[in-house]
């Protein structure tokens, strides 16, 4: 994958990646990854204080979908007090597994596999001693 993320790779990781049973179609994937690309532009990292708690509950999905991280950085500051910031991150080396992992190939193989292994009886699979 290429080091931008563009509006089609990410559109594809999110419904490559958001829970099969609840799906998302390609409209809705499409509109959360335009509106998480707002955020990030053309960085890789975003600070947190600049979401509404709607927006921050979309970067928790991705989140959970192991699209996005966090890390935090710490600071002392001039009178002796520690500071926080919180960044969100994309992690690129999942969404591009995300990108190749094709839901309907993956269909496909758990066909080949009832054709092929389907037809045998169950007792074939226990160990004969």
């Amino acid at each position: 994958m290429d080091d931008t993320v563009t509006v089609e790779d990410l559109t594809i990781a999110i419904k490559n990646s958001i829970d099969k049973s609840k799906g998302m179609d390609e409209d809705e994937a499409y509109a959360l990854a335009i509106h998480v690309l707002n955020f990030f532009g053309y960085s890789d990292r975003i600070i947190d204080n600049i979401l509404e708690p709607e927006d921050r509950d979309a970067f928790y999905m991705l989140e959970d979908a192991g699209l996005l991280t966090t890390e935090r950085e710490e600071t002392t500051l001039y009178d002796g007090r520690e500071w926080r910031i919180h960044y969100w991150l994309f992690r690129k080396d999942r969404i591009g597994e995300m990108m190749d992992n094709d839901p309907a190939a993956a269909s496909d193989e758990a066909d080949d596999e009832s054709i092929l292994y389907g037809d045998l009886p169950d007792d074939i699979w226990r160990r004969k001693e």
